[in-house]
């Protein structure tokens, strides 16, 4: 099991550095936090993809979207430190992967210096 960050979704459904390696992750169950999702669904309108379509393909490899939790949110509000280049989202993701006990996937090496973090690329 592990905790998808944006990034990763994105790299698998755009086939970018990291896709390859993120698909090998999503083996049983895998998880989003809903604010990641919504970073996906943004950015695939960004690049002109459909949303159901590119939904679809990720639900159809098994991932399932979880709520942000008021534990998750204090985490995450825990996380922040000026200048170190993670968004609320980010720190959202972070903090559901501390929650499921699970290693978070991500592309974004600004989290290479989180315990439980896995940087693709």
């Amino acid at each position: 099991m592990s905790v998808f960050d944006s990034s990763a979704l994105i790299a698998i459904l755009r086939d970018e550095p990291g896709a390859s390696k993120a698909r090998e992750h999503l083996g049983g169950r895998a998880h989003c936090s809903a604010a990641n999702w919504s970073e996906v669904a943004q950015k695939m309108a960004h690049y002109g993809v459909s949303w159901p379509v590119a939904r679809e393909a990720l639900l159809s490899r098994g991932i399932e979207i979880e709520p942000v939790t008021a534990a998750d949110a204090e985490v995450a509000a825990a996380l922040w430190v000026a200048g170190a280049g993670l968004s609320l989202a980010d720190r959202l993701c972070i903090a559901l992967g501390r929650r499921l006990d699970q290693e978070v996937i991500t592309c974004d090496s600004a989290w290479a210096v989180h315990p439980g973090v896995v940087v693709l690329r």
